[in-house]
């Protein structure tokens, strides 16, 4: 029996699903794809006279370098900030459990802009570390709040019943609680380092993603930007696999069973409550107040210049469109490989999904100039136009959308698909009048999310933008490559606004859980926020099993954000809808099935 024959399903359902679904996936690999043929082209003479030299092995060690210091430093940020917001009388826990998220807004380049206009000598590797550490520390601290907030008590008061102090029954046992989450985020940041090139090319820190472009954009060096791209993504093949080994060998601790969790006892911090006040403050102020302070001070200066509200008017118009037509895109593909996953759910259909988040785990960069060469080479007159960016936008953040799309699915009945089918309704007929009708929610975040990561995505767009096509990001690039950072300013507060509201509505979340009493923590009644609204692709499928439990006030909150009594309704209407479906005909308007207005 054949690989594909085990992984398909016996009897093959859907075809008009599955023909699609392996069209978005075979769509989304095609950068991918091309860049393994133009390394094979190079030939492994001048791949070896690439690689194995001094150079490259300094960039490897930096870039693993930078990825490992940040790593460390975020766990040690962001699990310890959880660990406060969650489990102690921090004073203004609540307000610092929002601003803990809020860094993740800030795109990672003007995070460097603004620290290098405030310190004009700022760089190399340590200062980068520092820029990235304190943008990307979110990453942690998001899946170790839900993660101590979704956890049951139980386990600690027994390892405090047997004797065991504060500090042993934190690292034995809330430690391994936690650790799925810890694992998450950490690789999160990891990949993400890799994967940067705005701090980088600001700061002037030599790693892939810097060398990649120099390479390419000022050397004319094609073959030689291919050969790095091939080592900078085996790079990210080995932190993948690294991870996903030692994730293996970790027990994952679930909460089986119904009922209420209890609410956490509060540690109570004593004369440590006032140093860890001002951490977290100072925490706070590096990462959000010298970035507004800065954006504000030279915000006027920025406008004030001859033409800026001109072309800071048409930099956003080309921002907006073309990331809401990588939304539109993105979001199509995505369409039949969540419903896939989960009205067919097989081997081959996990495979299928989870094949879409190996381009997401590649840096731009690398998408970037892999779709460069297909477009001179093979699909020429997409070459520099906007339809090849936007596919280089859907190949980076399908998996975005795939989430929430799947999210939204499983959380649709398939018992109305079923019976809109036996009445007659073509598949089209279902999916349009019951199927999406259910979905929307979920289909809407998961777009949303997209939009906002292309409207800050910054190396792809530097090689896929048609010519004289500029977007805030790439505008803010080439001010600051100039030091032109008063120029670069309104772009920069721009960017900040369109990407700090779904931030803002998520930390919002996670601040509002219940304020315990003076002896206690917020319990699992807010556990599982920090999975809706994440605005960086795989947050919220890091969070560990269990965090997304009851929402607030007693009612559940499904995949596509909308609470129990509403979904109840658009469940009804769906039903009703499925009922009058036939071929040729139109759902009534008239009382639902159950009869309810």
């Amino acid at each position: 029996m054949t690989l594909l024959a085990r992984l398909a399903p016996a009897r093959p359902r859907r075809p008009l699903l599955w023909a699609a679904a392996l069209g978005a996936v075979a769509a989304a690999a095609v950068p991918l794809g091309y860049l393994v043929v133009r390394a094979a082209d190079a030939g492994w003479q001048r791949w070896r006279d690439e690689v194995l030299t001094g150079r490259v092995a300094e960039l490897a060690g930096r870039s693993l370098g930078l990825a490992a210091v940040v790593t460390v430093a975020c766990v040690l940020l962001g699990a310890g900030s959880a660990f406060a917001v969650t489990r102690t009388d921090l004073p203004g826990r609540r307000v610092f459990a929002v601003l803990a998220a809020l860094p993740l807004a800030v795109p990672t380049y003007i995070a460097a802009f603004t620290w290098v206009s405030t310190f004009r000598e700022l760089e190399g590797f340590w200062p980068c570390a520092l820029v990235l550490t304190l943008c990307c520390y979110p990453y942690v601290y998001l899946p170790v709040a839900a993660a101590l907030m979704a956890a049951d008590p139980a386990q600690e008061e027994v390892s405090a019943s047997l004797g065991r102090g504060r500090l042993r029954t934190a690292l034995s046992v809330t430690l391994g609680q936690v650790r799925p989450a810890v694992g998450a985020g950490a690789l999160l940041v990891a990949l993400y380092v890799l994967s940067d090139f705005g701090a980088v090319s600001i700061l002037r820190t030599d790693t892939f993603t810097r060398a990649i472009f120099v390479a390419f954009d000022l050397g004319f060096d094609r073959t030689g930007a291919v050969v790095l791209s091939t080592v900078l993504v085996a790079l990210t093949v080995a932190v993948l696999s690294a991870e996903s080994m030692t994730r293996s060998r970790h027990a994952r601790y679930l909460r089986l069973g119904s009922g209420v969790l209890r609410r956490h006892t509060a540690a109570r911090l004593g004369w440590l409550r006032l140093p860890a006040f001002a951490a977290m403050a100072a925490l706070s102020g590096l990462a959000l107040g010298l970035p507004a302070v800065n954006l504000v001070r030279r915000l006027g200066a920025g406008v004030s210049e001859p033409g800026a509200l001109g072309e800071v008017a048409r930099a956003t118009w080309s921002t907006l469109w073309l990331a809401g037509a990588g939304a539109l895109l993105t979001t199509a593909l995505a369409l039949p490989v969540g419903l896939l996953a989960v009205r067919a759910p097989g081997r081959l259909a996990a495979l299928l999904e989870r094949l879409t988040y190996l381009p997401h785990a590649l840096p731009g960069v690398v998408i970037g100039l892999s779709l460069v060469f297909l477009g001179i080479n093979v699909v020429f007159p997409l070459y520099q136009t906007a339809w090849l960016l936007t596919f280089g936008y859907a190949a980076l953040f399908l998996p975005l959308a795939v989430a929430g799309v799947a999210a939204a699915a499983a959380a649709a009945p398939p018992v109305l698909d079923e019976v809109a089918s036996s009445l007659g309704s073509r598949p089209l007929a279902v999916l349009r009048r019951v199927t999406l009708p259910l979905m929307t929610p979920g289909v809407v975040s998961g777009a949303a999310l997209v939009f906002i990561a292309c409207v800050k995505e910054l190396p792809a767009t530097l090689f896929l933008r048609p010519t004289g096509t500029e977007t805030l990001a790439t505008r803010l690039w080439t001010h600051t490559s100039v030091s032109a950072y008063a120029a670069a300013a309104p772009y920069a507060a721009l960017l900040l606004i369109v990407s700090a509201a779904p931030t803002w509505l998520l930390a919002r979340r996670i601040g509002e859980a219940p304020s315990p009493p003076a002896d206690a923590t917020p319990g699992a009644t807010a556990a599982g926020t920090a999975t809706d609204g994440v605005a960086d692709a795989g947050l919220g499928a890091a969070l560990p099993a269990g965090s997304s439990a009851a929402g607030r006030g007693g009612r559940t909150a499904d995949a596509g954000g909308v609470a129990g009594p509403r979904r109840d309704r658009r469940t009804r209407a769906a039903a009703a809808a499925a009922t009058d479906v036939r071929a040729g005909s139109a759902p009534s308007g008239g009382p639902l099935a159950d009869g309810s207005p």
